[in-house]
């Protein structure tokens, strides 16, 4: 009986291909690549290429990090502009392809209520950068304020990992692996002790609208866009 193997899945073709651009004459240029287009439609974040370019060149650590945030707030741009002018021809396609299709309600109502914050909270959170940069053009908001906590929150999320590789070099991988998970999810937990500060100040008003973004639907969301 011939054994049969299994093809890998386009996301692990993808991931295979992107971990190849580490070793790539031109890793750099892959590196601002990936992080723009991961900010807007590519399904593999630029992380692991980070990771592994810090950990081949640590001296160069910070350097990466700064090409990686910048190059991923530009490719937010590109997702709000999607959003903002395409959504019904291509940003609805994109959302489709990546999964995203249930979760762009919520977020549209999330990013209405709470705006900025809600951004802010995504650089310590696995919520997809792209499902968020789509999701303000299509409300409309503020672009000033959404290219400033996108700096914020991409900066915290990539100058993490290339400051303790500048300090630490090599050896720091293993800390990294071990607990960058807590290290951010203790930032997660500090903003988010900061909207129950909120709540406990304003009733719970915080809570109701939590509620009511829970059970958006993209009909709702629609017809509310202004």
């Amino acid at each position: 009986m011939t054994a049969t193997v299994s093809r890998p899945s386009f996301i692990q073709r993808m991931y295979n291909w992107t971990m190849e651009k580490s070793a790539h004459p031109h890793a750099e240029f892959w590196l601002a690549l990936v992080s723009f287009v991961e900010a807007s439609f590519f399904p593999i974040p630029p992380h692991p290429l980070l990771g592994l370019m810090c950990l081949a060149n640590p001296k160069r650590a910070v350097r990466y990090a700064i090409i990686c945030t910048l190059a991923s707030v530009a490719g937010g741009a590109f997702g709000y502009s999607i959003g903002y002018f395409l959504y019904e021809s291509l940003g609805m396609w994109l959302l489709g392809v990546l999964g995203l299709t249930k979760a762009f309600p919520p977020a549209a109502c999330y990013l209405r209520e709470f705006g900025v914050e809600i951004i802010l909270i995504k650089g310590a959170t696995p919520i997809p950068f792209k499902l968020l940069t789509i999701t303000a053009g299509f409300i409309h908001m503020n672009f000033a304020m959404f290219m400033l906590a996108s700096l914020a929150s991409r900066a915290f999320s990539f100058m993490l990992v290339g400051i303790l590789f500048r300090l630490f070099g090599a050896p720091i991988k293993a800390f990294i692996d071990k607990y960058l998970v807590w290290v951010a999810g203790a930032f997660a937990v500090a903003v988010i002790a900061g909207f129950l500060a909120i709540g406990a100040l304003s009733g719970d008003g915080v809570k109701k609208e939590a509620d009511k973004c829970s059970g958006a639907t993209l009909e709702s969301i629609g017809l509310d866009r202004k």
